[in-house]
């Protein structure tokens, strides 16, 4: 398959309403608007069709789920053959009875499916019970080859991890999408809203300069209360696509539906790895215990 040397990433900030179909037709619309102005590769936030449900544990939301081939991926792959282009969509994928996941299905230009990604690490925090809704990944990480470009694909919480971003970029991924649902509880905002994105920014720009990359963040915004006397989750937006030099190119607000676009330049990665040779340089001969949960400390003479 030969690849463009040079693709335009389109980012769906969106904001989520409680009508799942006014939310199936809000990013429809948002993927048309976003390729008619040039985005050749598309992705939405973390699990659009619904506001965010895993802010407490109902069965009843089960019901959310869908099958992969399904009702979603029918919509999206008649769009993306009619645009030309390539969609990423997380889903909450009902794989069979009692088995779901987080998962991001990415969509090919001809309206086929090039492969899924099932979300590995899941949380369990206050306002955060997806260990309740989803059963880990079991595909590992993964590079799609689309004709724009090498891909992969990871989901919100997989964004704290170094190990994941590593794998997918030895696999040959040139951006690193991740669909993501975070914001603020509301009430720690003031003392720790600040600290907490700025941490969520800065370790995904490391993952970029680690890797010779680029990373693609893609929120949504608004705030969503799913639990009745609780101030909810405020999703903080701010979308953003970081170059391999770990430079943000492209930024969103923090409380408005917006589409992202950004360059993706192959030969700019090639140009900083050969300049920043970290991969190179790994002591791969002296990573033993990374597959640990925990190692014990040497014994001190």
């Amino acid at each position: 398959m030969k690849q463009a040397e040079k693709f335009t990433a389109g980012l769906i900030q969106l904001h989520v309403e409680k009508d799942i179909s006014r939310n199936m037709e809000n990013a429809a619309e948002h993927i048309i608007k976003a390729a008619d102005s040039g985005a050749e590769v598309i992705c939405l936030p973390e699990l659009f069709r619904s506001q965010y449900f895993c802010q407490k544990e109902d069965i009843e939301y089960f019901n959310l789920a869908e099958s992969i081939p399904g009702p979603t991926t029918d919509l999206f792959a008649g769009i993306a053959k009619d645009k030309n282009v390539v969609i990423i969509a997380s889903l909450f994928e009902k794989r069979a009875a009692g088995v779901y996941h987080n998962t991001a299905v990415i969509i090919n230009n001809d309206g086929s499916i090039a492969g899924l990604y099932r979300k590995m690490h899941i949380p369990d925090d206050p306002g955060y019970y997806e260990k309740f809704y989803f059963t880990p990944g079991d595909l590992g990480f993964k590079n799609f080859k689309t004709v724009y470009g090498n891909i992969g694909t990871l989901i919100c919480w997989d964004q704290w991890y170094p190990e994941s971003a590593r794998i997918t970029a030895l696999k040959g991924a040139s951006i690193l999408f991740y669909p993501t649902a975070i914001g603020w509880h509301p009430y720690e905002k003031e003392e720790h809203g600040k600290a907490q994105f700025e941490s969520w920014q800065t370790i995904q720009r490391g993952h970029a300069i680690a890797n010779g990359v680029y990373v693609a963040a893609v929120n949504r915004v608004g705030i969503e209360q799913m639990v009745e006397n609780t101030p909810g989750i405020e999703f903080w937006g701010s979308s953003f696509v970081a170059d391999p030099q770990g430079i943000i190119i492209a930024q969103a607000s923090n409380d408005k539906e917006e589409i992202l676009l950004a360059e993706i330049d192959t030969a700019s990665i090639e140009y900083v790895i050969h300049n920043w040779p970290f991969l190179r340089d790994r002591r791969i001969d002296s990573y033993a215990g990374i597959d640990q949960r925990f190692l014990e400390s040497d014994e001190q003479n």
